[in-house]
């Protein structure tokens, strides 16, 4: 899986990049088909009373031209990026089950 990662009014630093890396790759472990994953950190422009809002958002691209798709917005990035993980993994099971006909209404 070819993994690109980007950054947004955010400096990218190797840690940063080593963790989202980490916790996309791992997601090949539930699904090895996935070919293209783009992942986009970064601090958001929305108005809020105090601090900063961390986003973090990935797409997935497997084959059959089918995109998987998740964000989040946390006041900590690595907490972002975590459920960023967790959603897509949530999304590659029911993927896999709907790709099998074992899909359940």
């Amino acid at each position: 899986m070819q993994i690109h990662i980007k950054g947004t009014n955010l400096e990218l630093t190797d840690a940063i990049k080593n963790y989202a890396h980490e916790k996309i790759s791992s997601l090949e472990k539930f699904y090895d088909g996935v070919l293209i994953a783009r992942v986009e950190v970064g601090v958001t422009t929305k108005h809020h009373q105090k601090g900063n809002i961390f986003r973090a958002e990935a797409n997935l691209e497997v084959p059959q031209k089918y995109n998987l798709r998740a964000e989040a917005e946390k006041e900590d990035l690595y907490m972002a990026i975590n459920e960023v993980k967790d959603d897509l993994q949530r999304q590659i099971k029911k993927f896999k089950e709907k790709k099998r006909g074992n899909f359940k209404f």
